[in-house]
């Protein structure tokens, strides 16, 4: 088992309040150049026409990887909409990734279409997420066209107003699930979810922003002294996932029930109305 380190930061912030994008190519360890070189040939050649960039984020890109615990984190941005296109070739990419470099803890590649980064007056978690993390790797570069992102209620409120539906999603994933792999996948995912939920309700109050675990569960501990312990537990399966879904599924129904109330709250202080993206 994997024990909680004190490892992570907060993101740094400009003199107006922007987040700032400390990615940078210089910054990615040599022993990356091939299999990001792979994963980018695969997909122009299953995509030849599709595609239009092609992004990394996370620790890699920021040169704080860790050797079998950093995951590849790679985004698509696609010409048509990606719902639309057959990408069961993806999994294939993945599953060569993990048995090739070992030195890698799996490999995520994820696909939004060139529309999602046209509005440029509201806050998008897509767009948000190259703008302050990512490094593009092929292709015409939008990064800099993106608007600047603060830590504010925009950007919480793209983590909790799908906050239900992605517990809800996983609880459907979970029931009646004997897929052991399967299982320990969603638990992760949604684990990873209620952290940075948890972050994201305090956000406002503390003008601040990671996507690192271990400080966003800091500052909602901060703030949430008496549920501490319950979002440790949260950290501790986003890093060690259960095999058990009838473990995982008393969690979510205790604390992330709990977190779904607070998240009304939020979202009746902040975003009353509902909406999908709050103006920048």
């Amino acid at each position: 088992m994997t024990e909680i380190k004190e490892i992570g930061s907060l993101c740094s912030i400009d003199d107006q309040g922007n987040i700032i994008n400390e990615s940078d190519p210089t910054k990615i360890n040599d022993k990356y150049e091939e299999v990001i070189r792979l994963i980018t040939e695969k997909c122009l050649s299953a995509l030849p026409k599709e595609i239009h960039s092609m992004y990394l984020r996370g620790s890699v890109p920021k040169g704080q990887d860790i050797e079998n615990v950093s995951d590849l984190d790679v985004i698509v941005v696609t010409y048509s909409n990606p719902q639309n296109m057959d990408l069961d070739w993806v999994e294939e990419i993945e599953q060569l990734v993990n048995q090739k470099y070992r030195f890698i803890n799996g490999v995520e590649v994820g696909f939004s279409p060139l529309s999602e980064f046209q509005d440029t007056k509201h806050c998008s978690m897509i767009p948000f997420i190259l703008k302050t993390y990512g490094i593009c790797v092929y292709g015409e570069n939008l990064i800099s066209d993106l608007p600047n992102y603060k830590p504010d209620s925009s950007l919480a409120n793209e983590h909790l107003i799908h906050f239900a539906s992605f517990i809800d999603r996983a609880k459907q994933d979970l029931t009646g699930n004997d897929d052991e792999e399967d299982i320990k996948d969603s638990c992760s995912w949604i684990m990873r979810i209620l952290v940075r939920s948890g972050l994201a309700l305090v956000i406002v109050q503390e003008q601040a922003y990671t996507r690192d675990l271990f400080p966003a569960y800091q500052l909602f501990s901060k703030h949430y002294p008496e549920k501490e312990q319950e979002m440790r537990t949260a950290l501790w399966f986003a890093i060690n996932p259960s095999s058990s879904s009838e473990e995982i599924l008393r969690f979510l129904d205790s604390f992330g029930s709990w977190m779904k109330i607070e998240k009304e709250h939020w979202l009746d202080v902040y975003n009353p109305t509902r909406k999908m993206h709050l103006p920048l």
